[in-house]
């Protein structure tokens, strides 16, 4: 494990984000802020209802920051395994993954948004 996670997620709840992050990027049902500087800033801003984190990232280091920001504002947040994928899912160029991202609007899709929010919180708190 990497020395930015802090928690295992479990196969079905990574599922149910990759699915959202479609929603919002693809489908265009909210907003969000992709890349580490980005969601950093969000965050510092109190502006990410959500933080979704890639395992995968190298050198693991780099993404050390988001988890104590978001425990310092309250924020939840999330890991899932494969930055690429993430990168898929919120809709980037082929080839082109994203190490982060930061759900700072949401329309419809409160029930999917919740239901992961309780997931993190969840996680966060064992």
């Amino acid at each position: 494990m990497s020395v930015h996670i802090d928690f295992e997620t479990p196969a079905d709840v990574q599922e149910k984000v990759y699915e959202l992050v479609k929603k919002i990027g693809k489908e265009g049902s909210g907003r969000f802020k992709k890349g580490m500087n980005e969601v950093i800033k969000v965050c510092e801003r109190g502006a990410a209802k959500l933080v979704v984190m890639a395992e995968n990232v190298n050198p693991g280091e780099m993404m050390m920051p988001i988890p104590l920001i978001c425990k310092e504002r309250g924020i939840p947040y999330i890991y899932v395994a494969d930055q690429g994928y993430l990168g898929e899912a919120a809709g980037l160029p082929e080839g082109r993954p994203t190490s982060a991202i930061a759900v700072t609007e949401l329309e419809g899709s409160a029930e999917d948004f919740d239901s992961i929010v309780a997931s993190a919180n969840t996680l966060a708190s064992n």
